[in-house]
């Protein structure tokens, strides 16, 4: 038993207070409320900051060197686990982008096997594609772009243990599919589409319970077309943001936070291999990827994933969105956490939750980690 004391702890509530969180076998035990608690033997004092949910990406193409999608091995995910624990995430969905069929069932084998093995925060996989609109497709290889059939939804649906999240185009697939596919517990994201208003209502009528990257590689607003960004911010479906200040202006991202009623979003970094390093470039599917003022971007100028970390995303949504801290952790740990139907387990910081925890400074740095209760110090 370890309790932690001597930092804000952030509530459910979105309220702040002083007291105590003991952590049992992986687990919350207690969170007790009060300034001036007994001192327990087993106590860690942790001298100011904030103490508050371990944050949870649900889109993570690489990190510390690698990409998912260039070796979807064992050894990446601990790679990517690693770099990016170290700025706050607890929890991810690695990500791999629109690829063979065969290299999908080897990404969803080696998540199946990081989980079995316990490596830290691996929760699922995020399959962004390969069912995508050429239109729309972004940094991604329209070459593997595929119809939707009986094999696909197999395999699909197949990963053991751990969440699955598809992103797919509607126009792509058949209403039956998007249907099965939630039937069977995938979470199922618009993204790369041209689908309309008219057309995203009624993929959320389906299944639909997400959009990702809002506002990028979908339908805008315009007067007399309210597109996919309309029916996102009316429905009750989450959003994903990407806030690194390239893929969508501050003072959209702003707006879209007014404007929805149900604050249904998630923070994602998208990251690709150079994030948590000093990187310069990379390759993606044979394509040089440059780091150009913070951006990855193609020799096009397309945008390519980008380089933010967690920790970075909640920074910038508290310096440049109008919004507190509470709710950018919110944003980026209950929210992900509700969407991916693991609110009984993580984003908050809650009796009878996962021990994955941040211990923060300040200045909102990264002292520590604990994931399933396992702590990890977090060089200066």
């Amino acid at each position: 038993m370890t309790t932690l004391s001597g930092a804000q702890i952030l509530l459910p509530s979105g309220d702040w207070c002083e007291g105590a969180v003991t952590l049992e076998e992986g687990r919350i035990e207690t969170v007790e409320a009060g300034p001036a608690l007994p001192r327990r033997p087993d106590t860690r004092e942790l001298d100011g900051g904030y103490l508050v949910p371990g944050l949870f990406d649900i889109q993570v193409n690489g990190g510390g060197g690698v990409l998912f999608n260039d070796a979807p091995t064992l050894e990446t995910l601990r790679t990517m686990s690693e770099a990016h624990r170290a700025f706050g995430t607890c929890a991810m969905l690695p990500t791999l982008i629109s690829d063979d069929i065969e290299k999908v069932r080897v990404a969803i084998a080696a998540v199946e096997r990081a989980m079995a093995e316990g490596v830290p925060g691996i929760v699922g996989i995020h399959l962004e594609g390969p069912m995508l609109n050429p239109a729309k497709r972004g940094i991604h290889d329209a070459r593997h772009f595929r119809t939707f059939d009986a094999e696909t939804l197999e395999l699909f649906s197949s990963m053991q243990g751990g969440r699955t999240l598809i992103t797919l185009a509607p126009e792509a697939v058949e209403r039956d599919h998007i249907r099965e596919l939630a039937r069977r517990g995938i979470r199922v994201a618009l993204g790369h589409s041209l689908a309309g208003y008219d057309e995203a209502r009624i993929a959320e009528a389906d299944g639909v319970t997400g959009y990702t990257h809002l506002f990028n590689a979908m339908t805008g607003i315009e007067s007399r077309k309210p597109g996919a960004v309309v029916a996102a911010l009316e429905g009750q479906a989450w959003c994903g943001l990407i806030v690194d200040g390239h893929h969508v202006d501050p003072a959209v991202l702003r707006l879209a936070i007014r404007a929805k009623a149900d604050q249904r979003f998630c923070l994602v970094t998208d990251a690709m291999p150079v994030a948590g390093t000093d990187l310069e470039e990379f390759v993606l599917g044979g394509r040089r990827i440059v780091i150009q003022d913070g951006a990855c971007r193609g020799e096009d100028g397309t945008l390519a994933g980008s380089a933010l970390t967690m920790i970075g995303a909640v920074h910038r949504a508290t310096e440049s969105l109008g919004i507190d801290l509470a709710s950018a952790l919110r944003f980026a740990s209950m929210e992900p956490a509700r969407f991916m139907g693991l609110e009984g387990e993580l984003g908050t910081v809650e009796a009878g939750r996962r021990a994955n925890l941040l211990h923060l400074d300040g200045d909102l740095r990264v002292q520590r980690s604990w994931i399933d209760g396992d702590m990890v110090e977090v060089p200066a």
